[in-house]
């Protein structure tokens, strides 16, 4: 099995291709390595080596994939959030916009 640093397990890998729409072929035109090793490795009848697994993993995360290791949760992936995004993910807080705060709907509206 490779260090840590660089693990990639054969479903994970069909996640992170799952989660950017990308097919065996796509994997293998970015990472250089053969569609036949990557179908292999994730049906799970090959163990390749781990610079092949490093260039799988990074030419994903490359894409926008982020893995998460196994930290008790078990290992998974999810898509990066770009450097460049200006929208507040933080889901914990509730934002009220003035405008929303006035009820200017006609009597009898429901809602």
């Amino acid at each position: 099995m490779p260090g840590n640093d660089f693990y990639l397990s054969p479903a994970q890998c069909r996640a992170a291709r799952a989660l950017i729409a990308w097919s065996k072929g796509d994997l293998s035109s970015a990472s250089k390595i053969a569609k036949a090793t990557i179908a292999g490795f994730e049906a799970g009848r090959l163990s390749p080596d781990e610079q092949t697994l490093q260039g799988m993993k990074r030419s994903l995360e490359d894409a926008g994939v982020l893995f998460i290791p196994e930290n008790g949760g078990g290992a998974g992936v999810r898509l990066a959030r770009p450097a460049s995004a200006s929208i507040d993910t933080d889901e914990t807080e509730t934002v009220q916009y003035e405008e929303y705060l006035k009820n200017d709907a006609p009597p009898g509206a429901g809602g």
